[in-house]
């Protein structure tokens, strides 16, 4: 598999360093500690499933992890045998400041919601350059007031923020900058600077933290356990293999350290469970000694946590700084200094960057492309779960409670991670999500499509893909079903590497053979090319629980999940196309998804859920009592058929002789399957427009679509058309009536839980796909295919620039215009407005369909980072 830089990799020293990343090791260290990890699936040992109940926040700091760990701004190795993060203390906290709080599901008035702020500002694919910031409160962090008044709180009402309490009025907080800088691949510089943003002088403990991940407290016989301890100032660690590291502190800091602290990485079983204590040094010694002055540390300074305490005092306005160094002992010297070495991998960044963004683009958005690359990197996190020992439990434990695997995820005991994967979001969504996970790999193909291939290929392997085919959803529900779009995100990864690399479509094509095979067998109920789907990632956007629907009451025809599988065949097609350039074997399998998209296609056109009077694709409900009710929602599932289509090369036609000639014997025999085949009239006439949605139904729908009182919102496509506003729509199944309106902002809704709305926001995938395929059809379709943009204002446009101006109009969400605040944060004018935060940029999950406002997870770079790739491709 190619590791090499993609065509937009850039150049100088980041570029030849990722060139040679695997035979060096830099990737071996870097920012894969999740920032949560308790309220997990994996932790969850509980006899209903409770996983925010069985381990909730409280209990995070001194109970052991089974699976992996968390902190604020960490690196750990590959494995997770060590993790290196900062701990803070203001003075006035009851506890240290370890990780980032946040509501639990069940507390937060709209799901689950993170109560703090911290930006990833920077990143480089090699983790030789990351930079993260947050900003820490000097008052008590109000715990308490937090619960309190989100509990209080209807899902009618807004979510009480950190930002609300007033803890950062007149600047009394810290602002906290952490850079890691490698002088080698195992050899980091750690430099953590503290300001005081308030009027007064104020101390603060600063506490760099180095700690081992629990492994040896779940089988009988763990073998050799690891260890830290000090020797002369250092702390020494000892791994299993014997290798060891050092990490010291650096002749660069401000200030020497007050002390050394060691203690246990084992429960508090005495403060948890009242039980007598498996270590006078347990998980939160070190905390309890810095907070309270207990002797909870352990005075020979051994253990498997360990911090390097400062004790800082700090004038109003002014900053210090602490330098520390980790490394492996034989790797120590490196011969250059710490500032040096800071220095210079930012510099190459900086040059980096330049290379991938380009001159093009303007600065502004150059910032927000950067810093959605930075959260991308920094949302990598180790992923360890092996479902069957969680099933079963460790040998060390109490058995897990009966019925285990009815709860969630029994029939995926095959499934072992023990790898590095990106995040959807690193406090929300501290777990790998497939169709997130896609969105993904096609941005951070713009700056190492060698890691966005490896990652593609890793969940189509056999220890994650079901045996019958499925992918696995995420943990909370590995059988849930999402859009199926791997192979649209490995073709793209291929195009934007520049279409070189056949091995790794070849890789990934037969194994997604077997996941398309899957999807025919188990979501086409009536074998008629209309499938059912379910969930489909669209949570609350329908009336009904599309997952659960039971059988009794009938069948679910989905827009959606018809029109994803006429994608798939597409992706599959034009993949066979292109492999068939290696091995004329393929031609055959070409041939095979250009009939299956063809009779999904007229299936999706002609049974049924194409609206003719709407102008509209709707889901449509089969009653067993023989009745259809179509769902009237427009939403985006009546659009994910725009984004079924792709453009055949002319070219190409001498040379796939077969397939030309069972195109046309196919097309002799299902003539009602020509209404996708359109001849191309644009700019490349020798090419071929496959499109579920004929150029003439498409200008109908997006007549509707581009409305601005409609689903066309100042920043974007809304996920539901704000028509809905005024005109709900309601349908009775089984004696109960469901309703969809429009709601731009939270969801008022419980359907499904958490804090997902589908019911009118802005969010980046769909957009992101609509943009592709409305530039498609562009290539395919001659100037004089306008539509009207926007709707009413007497201007016509092509689809290409309409693609562009949508792009445009995502983008703005991040910018400030002509001293505007940003719109994803104008909600708050500290966030957007003052000199200290303004440019900090969060990636929210979605946004707000009128205002633009950001909600939901607030590091949301999974999906929402396409922004960068969306600046890159946009034509200017």
């Amino acid at each position: 598999m190619s590791e090499g830089g993609g065509a937009g990799a850039g150049e100088g020293a980041e570029a030849r360093r990722m060139a040679e990343v695997e035979v060096a090791g830099w990737r071996d260290w870097g920012p894969y500690l999740a920032e949560r990890a308790w309220g997990t699936v994996r932790e969850d040992y509980s006899a209903d499933g409770d996983a925010w109940r069985s381990f909730p926040h409280d209990h995070a700091r001194s109970r052991t992890y089974r699976w992996n760990e968390d902190g604020m701004a960490g690196f750990c190795d590959l494995d997770q045998r060590w993790c290196l993060g900062l701990a803070l203390w203001n003075g006035v906290d009851p506890i240290l400041k370890e990780r980032m709080f946040g509501l639990s599901g069940p507390e937060g008035n709209h799901g689950e919601d993170v109560k703090e702020y911290w930006w990833y500002l920077d990143a480089t694919p090699s983790h030789s350059w990351n930079t993260w910031r947050y900003h820490y409160p000097q008052a008590a962090f109000p715990y308490e007031r937090l619960v309190e008044e989100n509990a209080a709180r209807s899902k009618l009402e807004d979510e009480f923020e950190l930002v609300d309490t007033g803890v950062f009025d007149d600047g009394r907080y810290w602002i906290v900058t952490v850079d890691y800088a490698k002088a080698s691949a195992h050899d980091l510089v750690m430099r953590v600077g503290v300001e005081n943003a308030g009027p007064e002088a104020a101390t603060i403990d600063v506490l760099p933290s180095l700690w081992l991940r629990n492994t040896w407290s779940w089988d009988v016989d763990p073998g050799v356990v690891p260890s830290l301890r000090a020797e002369d100032g250092v702390v020494v660690v000892t791994l299993p293999d014997e290798e060891r590291l050092r990490l010291r502190v650096d002749p660069a800091s401000d200030v020497r350290p007050d002390e050394l602290l060691f203690c246990d990485n084992v429960s508090d079983s005495a403060r948890l469970w009242a039980k007598p204590p498996l270590s006078p040094y347990p998980k939160d010694g070190i905390g309890d000694h810095v907070v309270s002055g207990l002797d909870t540390v352990n005075p020979e300074q051994v253990g498997t946590r360990s911090a390097v305490r400062f004790r800082l005092d700090v004038p109003a306005g002014e900053t210090r700084t602490v330098v520390l160094r980790l490394s492996r002992s034989e790797e120590e010297d490196t011969g250059a200094d710490s500032l040096s070495v800071l220095a210079e991998r930012r510099r190459e960044a900086d040059e980096f960057y330049a290379g991938v963004i380009g001159q093009d683009v303007p600065a502004d958005e150059a910032v927000v492309a950067r810093q959605a690359f930075a959260g991308l990197l920094w949302s990598k996190q180790f992923f360890h779960f092996d479902v069957r020992r969680w099933l079963e439990g460790d040998p060390t434990a109490p058995p897990p409670p009966p019925g285990r695997g009815g709860i969630r995820n029994g029939d995926w005991p095959h499934l072992v991670s023990h790898d590095v994967i990106l995040m959807p979001d690193p406090w929300e969504y501290p777990w790998f999500a497939a169709w997130d996970l896609a969105f993904h790999c096609v941005t951070l193909a713009h700056i190492d499509p060698g890691f966005a291939k490896q990652q593609l290929v890793l969940l189509l392997r056999e220890w994650y893909m079901h045996p019958n085919g499925q992918l696995p959803a995420y943990e909370w529900d590995f059988s849930d079903v999402n859009p199926p779009i791997e192979a649209w995100a490995a073709l793209r990864v291929y195009e934007i590497d520049g279409s070189r690399d056949q091995a790794f479509l070849g890789r990934v094509f037969h194994k997604l053979l077997m996941n398309f095979t899957w999807w025919t067998n188990n979501k086409d109920h009536g074998d008629n090319n209309l499938f059912e789907g379910g969930f489909m990632g669209l949570d609350n956007i329908a009336p009904v629980d599309r997952s659960t629907l039971p059988p009794a009451v009938g069948v679910l025809e989905q827009a959606d999940a018809t029109a994803w599988m006429a994608t798939y065949a597409l992706h599959l097609l034009e993949m066979a196309l292109v492999l068939t350039d290696r091995d004329p074997v393929y031609e055959d399998v070409a041939t095979k998804f250009f009939e299956h998209f063809l009779s999904i296609a007229a299936s999706a056109n002609d049974a049924g859920l194409w609206d003719d009077a709407d102008a509209f694709y709707y889901d449509v409900l089969h009653l067993a009592d023989g009745r259809d009710v179509p769902m009237r929602v427009r939403s985006l599932v009546g659009l994910v058929p725009v984004t079924a289509s792709l453009v055949l090369e002319g070219t190409r036609a001498p040379a796939l002789t077969e397939f030309m000639q069972r195109a046309r014997v196919f097309l002799e025999r299902n003539p009602q399957t020509r209404q996708a085949i359109h001849a191309g009239d644009g700019v490349a006439r020798d090419e071929t427009l496959l499109a579920l949605v004929p150029p003439e139904r498409l200008r109908r729908v997006l007549g509707g679509v581009f409305d601005e009182s409609r689903m066309l919102s100042p920043h974007g496509i809304r996920s539901i058309s704000a028509w809905h506003r005024e005109n709900p729509f309601t349908v009775e199944v089984a004696g109960t009536t469901a309703t969809v309106d429009y709601e731009p902002g939270e969801s008022t809704s419980g359907l499904f839980g958490g804090n997902s709305n589908w019911r009118g926001p802005v969010w980046f995938p769909l957009n992101a796909l609509i943009i592709e395929s409305l530039r498609r059809y562009d290539v395919s379709l001659d100037r004089s295919h306008t539509i009207e943009y926007p709707a009413g204002s007497g201007e016509q446009h092509s689809l290409g620039e309409i693609a562009d101006d949508l792009s445009a109009r995502l983008t703005s969400l991040f910018l400030s215009v002509d001293g505007a605040p940003r719109p994803s944060d104008a909600r708050y004018p500290l966030l957007s407005e003052d000199p200290r935060w303004r440019d900090n940029i969060a990636f929210y999950e979605y946004y707000h369909g009128d205002s633009g406002q950001g909600l939901g997870a607030a590091h949301q770079t999974g999906w929402t980072a396409i922004v960068a790739h969306l600046i890159l491709t946009r034509s200017r």
